[in-house]
């Protein structure tokens, strides 16, 4: 039941990878604390609303990790939701498919979490960065430019490191204008892209050409040198030393690009609704939170700038 499960996750959701692993890791921790509660072999048909409230209670107690009786790690209720995200899926599906008679998952809340503002990287600083990946490209390797286009790619479009993995060179407009990009729940929405950053992409496609780099029948636009598509591992790591070597504070990963796209574009004076289309979201209330971004920096302008402030 569970295989079936992550291959109606993996094909007909067509979800990331990395996603498909830990809905099947959060799963099989749930079967294996409900066998060991229970005392019995597990069977989906006897798990009880009452059971996930137990689970519940206690994850939340015991949490993950080392722990000792003196320092008790416990798991933040962010995690823990996503965990019980995983479980509703699971036992959707079991009810849908008429595995199970009850979904014990239906209407079970979520933990209550604070809200945390994303992190971005200031506008200043990400000028830097973006003026350096746009030094001429005469001369320059193949690696070098395809790190460069990298940065450029998330900072102006807002892409999932998911989405950015999944680019082929078809998905583009024929004048580079646009990116038709496949997103979360299989959506598709089309990308604008700026005539600077079309002329990089040329730039480093002629690159491949020249030095043959792509193997015949590959259609990835990020390639390694041996001419395959380019790993997740390998993309997180291009970001996290670009913005560590122009001394970005706090957390460095595809995200926070991600993040910054839609801040600078809010501070901007953006609508929230074409963010919203722009990165993809199905929902308004996930845009919504840069807009607390953007007041964050208003009060930061506000305490350094007006005269009643400086006084103080």
């Amino acid at each position: 039941m569970l295989d079936d499960f992550i291959r109606y996750l993996a094909t007909e959701r067509r979800y990331s990878p990395l996603t498909v692993r830990n809905y099947r890791h959060d799963v099989e921790c749930f079967i294996a604390w409900w066998s060991e509660t229970a005392g019995e072999n597990y069977d989906p048909a006897k798990v009880t609303k009452e059971h996930l409230r137990e689970w519940i209670v206690d994850r939340s107690e015991t949490g993950h990790g080392k722990s000792t009786a003196d320092h008790p790690v416990k798991i933040k209720a962010s995690s823990l939701n996503r965990e019980l995200s995983s479980l509703r899926a699971y036992f959707r599906f079991l009810h849908r498919r008429g595995i199970i008679e009850r979904d014990p998952a239906y209407l079970l809340p979520a933990l209550r979490t604070g809200r945390r503002l994303p992190s971005f990287v200031p506008e200043s600083r990400m000028q830097q960065l973006v003026e350096e990946c746009f030094a001429p490209s005469e001369g320059v390797d193949h690696e070098t430019q395809r790190d460069r286009l990298i940065i450029l790619l998330f900072y102006t479009t807002g892409l999932r490191l998911a989405e950015l993995l999944a680019i082929d060179m078809d998905d583009f407009s024929a004048d580079l204008s646009s990116l038709r990009v496949v997103g979360k729940g299989d959506k598709e929405r089309l990308v604008p892209i700026l005539k600077p950053v079309a002329e990089k992409i040329a730039a480093y496609r002629a690159e491949i050409e020249r030095q043959q780099i792509c193997k015949s029948g590959e259609k990835a636009l990020f390639l390694t040198c041996r001419g395959v598509r380019i790993s997740r591992s390998k993309v997180y790591r291009v970001v996290q030393a670009t913005l560590t070597e122009g001394d970005v504070k706090g957390k460095k990963s595809p995200h926070v690009l991600r993040h910054t796209f839609a801040t600078h574009l809010m501070n901007g004076g953006a609508d929230l609704r074409e963010i919203q289309q722009l990165m993809g979201h199905s929902s308004l209330q996930s845009t919504q939170v840069y807009t607390h971004n953007s007041i964050a920096r208003l009060r930061e302008v506000y305490a350094t700038a007006h005269p009643r402030e400086r006084e103080e």
